[in-house]
C-alpha cells in the first residue's frame, strides 16, 4: 500500500474525482501497466467511497469514468476479464461495490458482459455475496440484487446454476419483503422483487447433461407454504404489472402470476382487491396494446382464464362481468374497426375464458348457455378449441429486455395531431365547430334517447298589463287579500 500513500492526501470530493480523471488517463504499453491503472482506479474508489461517494450516482460516476476512458476503449476484453475475476474473489465490500457497479454498467451498454459472467461462474458467487449482506453493508447488497438481475435476464441461467437457490435464499428476500412493508418507496422494494420473479419464471438454458426431472420452483413453493406471512411480494408484483412499459418485465410478471393461479395452494394467494386491480390493469393492457403485440396480447388472455377460474374472482358478487365479456367480444373479432382481424391463437384463448363459468351461469339459468360463444362470433371448428394451456406454452414467450410495449391509445392520439398529403406535408387537424350550449351551460337535446335530459323552454313571459280604461276599475285590493304579505 505504500505507493498508494499519495492518495492519502486528497480532503474535497473535487480532488477526489480530479485524481480519479489523471489515472484512468495514464498511458500504458503493456497488460502490467494497465493493470497498475486498474488498480490504483479501484483503490481510489474504495477507499474514499464513505467520505465522498454518499449516493449511488456517485459511485455511477467513478466507474463510468474507466468506461469512458481510452484505456478501456482499446481494452475492453481484458479489463472485463480482470473486473469479472476480480467480483469473484474480492472480499473487501467497498471495492466489491465498484466492480459490481462497473459490470452493471458495461452490461446494460454491451451484453456480452452478463454472458461472460455467467460462464464464468458469477451467479453462485453473488449467491454467496447477498446471502446476509444486506445487514453488514446495505448499499453494496442492494447492488448486488440489480447485478444479479440484469445477468439474469439477459443471459438464461444454467441447470447447474438455478440448483444453488434454496429455500433459504427464497425465504431471506421474502423477509426482506415484508421487513420494508412499510415504506413503499425504500428502494430495496423493487430489486428484490424483481430478482423474485425472474427466479420464479426463468427456464433453465438446455443441458443435454442435465436431469430431466423438472427443477423445484422455489418460489411458488415457497408461497405454498407461506404465502399467508408473504404478502407484501403480491401487491408489489400487481403494482409494477400497473406501472411497467417494458415488454420482457411484463411477460415475466405474467409468467409468474401464471404459475400461481394454476397452482392449488396459491389460488387464493393474493387480496381480492388486489385481485380487482389486476382484472382492471389486465382489461386496460388488452384493449391497448397494438395488433403487432400478439405474443404479449396472448400471454395476457392465458393469464386472465385462471384468474377469473380459479381465484376468489369467480365467487360472487362478479366483478366486472360485463366488461369482461365486452373485451372479449372485441378480442374476438367482432364489433370494432379498430382491431384487426384476430389470429386463431387469439381466438381460441378468448373461447376458452369465455367458458369461465360464471361468465356464462347466467345464460345457463335461462337455457342460453351458448350465449356468450355466439356474443363473441367465434365459429371455430371443436378440434382447434383450446382447451388448456400448459406452462411449457407461456415460458416459450420472450422477448429482448429493453423494448419498450407501445401503446394503441398514444398511437391513436400521434396519428389525430395531423394527416399526411401527398406531399408528407402535416396538416393541421379540422377542429370542429362547438356545440350550441344554453346560457346555463346545459347543452339543448333532441328525443329521449340521449344520455343528457331534455330541458323544456321556459315559457315566454306574459305581456305586461295594459292600463285600465276606467278609473273605476282601479281599486284597492280587500284588506283579506293583501299581497304585502308577512
Amino acid at each position: 500500500m505504500a505507493d498508494y500513500d499519495v492518495y492519502q492526501s486528497l480532503e474535497t470530493e473535487q480532488q477526489f474525482f480530479e485524481e480519479l480523471d489523471d489515472v484512468v488517463a495514464t498511458q500504458y504499453q503493456s497488460h502490467d501497466l494497465i493493470d497498475e491503472t486498474l488498480r490504483s482506479w479501484l483503490y481510489i474508489a474504495s477507499m474514499f467511497r464513505d467520505k465522498f461517494c454518499h449516493a449511488e450516482d456517485d459511485i455511477a460516476i467513478c466507474a463510468q469514468k474507466l468506461l469512458s476512458s481510452k484505456l478501456f476503449a482499446e481494452n475492453k476484453d481484458y479489463v472485463r476479464t480482470q473486473m469479472i475475476h476480480s467480483v469473484l474473489q474480492e472480499d473487501e465490500p467497498s471495492a466489491l461495490h465498484v466492480i459490481s457497479c462497473f459490470l452493471l454498467l458495461d452490461g446494460r451498454k454491451d451484453e456480452s458482459t452478463f454472458a461472460r459472467m455467467v460462464e464464468e461462474g458469477c451467479f453462485p458467487r453473488l449467491l454467496d455475496l447477498l446471502h446476509g449482506r444486506k445487514e453488514r453493508d446495505g448499499r453494496l447488497h442492494r447492488l448486488l440484487l440489480e447485478l444479479m438481475y440484469e445477468m439474469s435476464r439477459i443471459e438464461r441461467l444454467r441447470m447447474e446454476d438455478l440448483i444453488l437457490v434454496d429455500d433459504g435464499f427464497v425465504n431471506y428476500l421474502f423477509r426482506i419483503i415484508e421487513e420494508l412493508s412499510n415504506d413503499a418507496h425504500d428502494p430495496y422494494h423493487y430489486p428484490i422483487i424483481r430478482v423474485l420473479y425472474m427466479l420464479a419464471s426463468t427456464n433453465p438454458a438446455a443441458d443435454p447433461l442435465s436431469p430431466t426431472a423438472p427443477l423445484t420452483n422455489r418460489v411458488i413453493k415457497c408461497l405454498s407454504l407461506h404465502g399467508s406471512t408473504y404478502r407484501t411480494f403480491g401487491e408489489n408484483i400487481i403494482l409494477l404489472l400497473n406501472r411497467e412499459t417494458e415488454t420482457s418485465q411484463q411477460l415475466l410478471i405474467l409468467k409468474l402470476l401464471y404459475l400461481l393461479f394454476t397452482t392449488k395452494a396459491t389460488y387464493e394467494y393474493f387480496y381480492t382487491n388486489d385481485l380487482k386491480v389486476l382484472l382492471d390493469v389486465i382489461i386496460r393492457n388488452l384493449m391497448d396494446l397494438p395488433d403487432e403485440k400478439a405474443s404479449l396480447r396472448h400471454t395476457y388472455l392465458r393469464v386472465l382464464h385462471p384468474l377469473l377460474a380459479h381465484t376468489q374472482l369467480s365467487y360472487p358478487p362478479h366483478y366486472k362481468r360485463e366488461e369482461t365479456l365486452k373485451v372479449l367480444h372485441i378480442l374476438g373479432g367482432m364489433g370494432n374497426s379498430h382491431f384487426a382481424p384476430a389470429d386463431d391463437t387469439t381466438l381460441r384463448l378468448v373461447e376458452r375464458v369465455s367458458k369461465v363459468k360464471w361468465l356464462i351461469e347466467r345464460d345457463e339459468s335461462s337455457g342460453e348457455a351458448e350465449v356468450p360463444r355466439k356474443f363473441l362470433g367465434i365459429s371455430l371448428p371443436q378440434s382447434q378449441a383450446a382447451s388448456s394451456v400448459s406452462v411449457v406454452d407461456i415460458a416459450a414467450i420472450k422477448e429482448k429486455p429493453g423494448v419498450q410495449t407501445p401503446s394503441r391509445k398514444a398511437t391513436g392520439l400521434a396519428a389525430e395531431g395531423g394527416q399526411n398529403d401527398a406531399g408528407g406535408v402535416t396538416r393541421p387537424r379540422k377542429i370542429l365547430p362547438e356545440v350550441p350550449r344554453h346560457r346555463h351551460g346545459v347543452p339543448f337535446t333532441e328525443g329521449p334517447t340521449l344520455h343528457v335530459k331534455a330541458k323544456k323552454t321556459p315559457p315566454k313571459a306574459p305581456p305586461p298589463r295594459r292600463q285600465a280604461k276606467s278609473k273605476r276599475i282601479v281599486e284597492s285590493p280587500p284588506d283579506d287579500c293583501s299581497t304585502s304579505g308577512p
